[in-house]
């Protein structure tokens, strides 16, 4: 077992030692009492200890990183809860909170999700408009003590280029990007056409530090996904994999893929040399528990 530890995350991300994420926060939120249709970004203020618990576990788990609790701390997406003016707050604090449980050697993302929104001329928002919501986000979690910037779960390829230049120009931090992919009768595309290779291509080309997959699939599919953006790019390499896709069971969501059965499978992650595995949607920290096992 390497038990080295790093002063930042690149030299982890130099070191090829596989770095392990943490697993779902709107999971663990929903089962810690956050109501549907609540704002996660509001419990960064008014649920701290939550926040701070929630990071805790995954690192207890054995995650090297975990993400800020940030995902829809954007304008256009906190302006819905009535809590645009607190923009700079919540992003902050959210990476104060994660930062505080760190151990040395372990490390946290901020955590920046689409803004709902379609750029000119599909959409209504500016090209300004928007860079300058990524920018208030991405500053404050900078400041707040994140060691990287992950923006995830992207569909439209001009709003995820944007927020890589916005991180750029703006912070000195790592920059992540990942793009989620739905399998069609033709193949993997994100909602707004794009393929994995275009993807690993075009956000590499943006200037992000490591780019891949999150979100929308179980682990087979992302190994397939994690497979096709390999086949163009050997650079640092990011897969956050879906716990399968759910099923409502008894009125209840249910992720059907097993901790022991997504471990299994992340083996071939590994062996893709993917710098960066961990959890999306429906995986806990049992989940983590086991993925770590499985790389010691």
């Amino acid at each position: 077992m390497n038990k080295k530890i790093f002063s930042s995350l690149r030299d982890a991300l130099k070191s090829q030692k596989t770095i392990l994420s943490d697993g779902a926060s709107g999971t663990y939120l929903q089962s810690h009492g956050l109501e549907a249709g609540a704002s996660p970004e509001e419990l960064n203020l008014n649920n701290k200890d939550l926040i701070k618990k929630m990071s805790k576990d995954y690192y207890d788990s054995g995650s090297d990183i975990v993400l800020t609790n940030t995902f829809g701390g954007n304008p256009y997406m906190l302006k819905k809860y009535g809590l645009k003016d607190k923009i700079i707050e919540i992003n902050e604090t959210a990476a104060k909170l994660s930062k505080s449980v760190a151990q040395k050697g372990k490390f946290v993302l901020g955590s920046i999700g689409p803004t709902g929104e379609f750029l000119e001329p599909l959409g209504s928002a500016t090209k300004s408009e928007m860079k300058k919501g990524f920018i208030s986000q991405m500053k404050a979690l900078e400041n707040g003590g994140a060691d990287g910037i992950l923006i995830e779960t992207m569909t439209a390829l001009e709003e995820a280029q944007l927020a890589i230049e916005s991180a750029k120009e703006n912070t000195d931090l790592v920059i992540l990007a990942t793009m989620t992919f739905d399998l069609g009768p033709k193949g993997f595309f994100t909602m707004m056409g794009i393929t994995p290779e275009t993807a690993a291509n075009e956000l590499r080309k943006a200037g992000a530090d490591v780019v891949g997959s999150n979100c929308g699939n179980g682990i087979d599919n992302m190994i397939e996904i994690a497979n096709k953006m390999r086949s163009v790019d050997d650079g640092h390499m990011i897969i956050h994999s879906n716990a399968g896709i759910p099923k409502i069971i008894n009125g209840r969501i249910v992720y059907p893929e097993t901790p022991q059965y997504m471990a299994e499978k992340f083996k071939e992650l590994i062996d893709l040399n993917i710098d960066i595995i961990g959890g999306c949607c429906g995986t806990t920290p049992q989940h983590i528990k086991e993925i770590h096992k499985i790389l010691n």
